[in-house]
């Protein structure tokens, strides 16, 4: 996996992120400042003081060690068809392509190769505070509470998403479903499931959104190649 790394979308220079603005570092431009003393000659934009008679530096995006705090759910939701163990399997090989950058289990310390999923669940993030650097959230993404207000807090999220194919597209007409997480029950028929898949898209929908604007998101179905997919939908890129 040293082919590759997991992608942020830097935005501001806070720790964590894997890009920062200093000047004569880097390759791709970020904007001109204003002359501060110290500043190196070599990096004066000549061009912008023929113009303005004022001098300025460039700044260029800087490459800068990225830290990842990861959370594996194990919450009830997630020890159903396979998601526990294909979810062990996408943290580990994004922890192994994160080592060198930094990677650490969310209240575990540094990642040494264990999976350390969490019983209660993401909901419990809202109850600490935000962990340093970008954070990796490994979840059916299933649970009853406010997902806008929890990514909106960790600020730098990464967001992979595992779910059953069996959840994706039901394949039966009708039903005796079994809530694991709340503990109900309750009979279904084609316009309960019609119902289900519609309020599914729009969740899901939600999650895309807010989590491609802090930072990426990934949806993976248990069993399909993990790395084609996370590659595919922008949350892996190569070195």
């Amino acid at each position: 996996m040293t082919r590759y790394r997991i992608r942020t979308r830097p935005t501001q220079p806070f720790a964590g992120e894997r890009t920062q603005a200093v000047p004569g570092r880097g390759l791709e431009f970020y904007e001109l400042r204003g002359y501060a003393q110290g500043d190196e000659p070599r990096f004066i934009d000549w061009l912008a003081y023929a113009r303005t008679g004022r001098l300025y530096t460039r700044m260029f995006h800087a490459e800068a060690p990225a830290r990842f705090t990861f959370f594996l759910d194990g919450s009830p939701s997630m020890q159903l068809l396979g998601k526990q163990t294909y979810a062990e399997r996408v943290l580990r090989m994004l922890a192994d392509s994160a080592k060198s950058e930094g990677a650490f289990m969310w209240g575990g310390g540094r990642y040494r190769g264990q999976p350390r999923p969490v019983e209660q669940g993401p909901r419990v993030l809202l109850n600490f505070p935000r962990p340093r650097g970008v954070t990796v959230l490994i979840t059916d993404g299933l649970d009853e509470l406010d997902w806008s207000r929890l990514l909106q807090k960790l600020r730098h999220v990464v967001l992979v998403q595992v779910m059953a194919p069996e959840e994706l597209a039901p394949g039966f007409a009708e039903a005796l479903l079994h809530d694991v997480e709340e503990g109900g029950r309750m009979e279904v028929g084609e316009a309960e499931i019609r119902g289900y898949q519609e309020a599914l898209e729009k969740h899901l929908l939600r999650l895309r959104i807010t989590a491609r604007r802090l930072g990426s998101y990934g949806l993976l179905r248990v069993g399909e190649p993990v790395v084609p997919a996370l590659l595919r939908q922008g949350v892996l890129e190569e070195r």
